[in-house]
């Protein structure tokens, strides 16, 4: 760096150095850190950098005034004298004109004494001053954030995870431009798991989205690609099972766990169930086709077969499907009949069984007693009505009931364009009718006004 002037990459501006203090600093520093170790003359070697680093400050000298700052406060901590610390590092960051490269210098030294304070108290007294002086500077926010972080640690092995979690949500650290990707997204996937903790999923959620999924394409970070799936599955597996199925497939194509055969047949297979106890529409019955043509699913031939079960047009007996695979799934936590989410999961897939059936028999029909439905659903005939009108209010299919009948009329949902089409074709009807029509009305008066009057007429107008 030149002597004559310094840059202050803060603020993006250049500062004249007036005086160079260097060889002072060379000078002074040894000899106050040696007086220093007697301590009856302590406050005097702290009093002589002090008056250093108002000459330092005001003869604009940054790097020097770095210097001062960072041997003030090594003194009290190899003193281990921590009221001294904390009342120091408050002094110097208050003073007029102070450096901010200085102040920075000396908070970055300040954080490496706090994993070696002697007890919590003052581990805590002294976190609490850094956190303090650096708050609202933005040159400092890599310290902080990383000071929250400590913090927010200690008072989660207290057992707060409620205020751990307050602590860590007042970090933004998305703004933060000084900081390495990978801390970011370390510290968002920590604001997440603390989120989660305390059931908070709706912060969990907003929180999830300041993360952009591509920085997992990097070989580098696959360890926080599972670590941040594994928080996405835990926050969604009640509320979306599709989204669910999507998170274990990304675990599945992770590279860390690419010689993991057991483990990603597992994630696999997670995939599968939670993609068929997913509520039908288009999105679910694009990943039952991607997932049918994974080569993983090759070496898993029970789950293909469960797959292809769902995806064919016909009816299952649920059963029968208890009785062939009921063990197999009950091997899993997601059917655990002892958790309220196995309980849930267990009631979705006799739910999306019935559904199916439901589609197929509307396939094959457009009229049928609702009593034969009841009997090829095995539901009673209230069952029955019940999981018609679910799936009528979902908009999967568009059935009429003859209820004193007791017949189902089953009727083609179209799409939006295919009711455009209709329209715009029985518009195109009507207009030709008007034409047709004004085309005979026109021809009729045309007639009539060629046409030769009757002799009578035409002798009583001449009288």
């Amino acid at each position: 760096m030149d002597q004559a002037m310094d840059i202050n990459a803060f603020e993006g501006r250049i500062v004249k150095m007036e005086v160079d203090y260097s060889a002072t600093c060379d000078e002074k520093i040894p000899l106050c850190k040696e007086m220093a170790k007697d301590e009856s003359k302590f406050n005097e070697a702290l009093e002589i950098l002090l008056q250093l680093e108002k000459q330092t400050r005001i003869g604009a000298d940054m790097v020097s005034s770095a210097r001062v700052l960072i041997a003030i406060v090594q003194i009290c901590f190899e003193a281990r004298n921590w009221n001294y610390l904390n009342e120091y590092v408050t002094i110097l960051v208050k003073r007029r004109s102070q450096s901010k490269q200085a102040v920075a210098k000396m908070i970055q030294e300040c954080c490496t004494y706090v994993d070696q304070t002697p007890d919590k108290e003052t581990k805590l007294k002294l976190i609490d001053t850094l956190r303090t002086v650096t708050e609202g500077k933005i040159y400092v926010e890599v310290e902080r954030a990383r000071l929250t972080k400590m913090l927010a640690d200690i008072r989660e092995a207290d057992g707060d995870v409620t205020g751990a979690a307050t602590i860590m949500e007042e970090l933004q650290v998305e703004t933060y431009g000084t900081m390495d990707k990978r801390e970011k997204v370390e510290l968002i996937l920590e604001q997440m798991r603390l989120c989660l903790a305390k059931q908070d999923f709706v912060r969990t959620q907003i929180i999830a989205k300041k993360i952009n999924i591509k920085f997992f394409n990097d070989a580098e970070q696959q360890d926080l690609k599972l670590k941040y799936y594994d928080l996405m599955i835990r926050l969604d597996k009640d509320s979306s099972f599709i989204k669910t199925s999507h998170h274990y497939l990304a675990v599945v194509d992770s590279d860390m766990i690419a010689q993991e055969t057991e483990r990603r047949q597992k994630m696999m297979i997670y995939a599968v169930l939670y993609c068929i106890l997913s509520p039908y529409d288009n999105e679910q019955v694009d990943m039952m086709h991607n997932l049918s043509k994974n080569k993983l699913l090759e070496e898993l031939p029970v789950y293909k077969e469960l797959l292809r079960l769902f995806m064919c047009k016909e009816l299952i007996n649920f059963d029968a499907l208890c009785t062939v695979y009921g063990a197999e799934l009950n091997t899993f936590d997601i059917f655990n009949q002892e958790t309220s989410h196995g309980k849930k999961c267990w009631a979705e897939l006799k739910n999306r069984l019935i559904e199916h059936n439901v589609r197929i028999i509307s396939n094959y029909y457009t009229r049928i007693n609702l009593k034969r439905m009841a009997e090829l659903l095995d539901l009673s005939e209230g069952e029955c009505e019940e999981y018609l009108s679910r799936m009528v209010n979902a908009g999967t299919l568009k059935v009429k009931t003859d209820r004193p009948a007791g017949i189902i009329h089953f009727s083609q949902k179209k799409s939006a364009s295919e009711v455009l089409n209709d329209w715009a074709f029985g518009l195109n009807e009507l207009m030709n009718l008007v034409n047709k029509t004004c085309h005979l009305i026109n021809k009729e008066e045309c007639i009539n006004n060629v046409m030769p009057m009757p002799v009578a007429a035409a002798a009583t107008s001449s009288s």
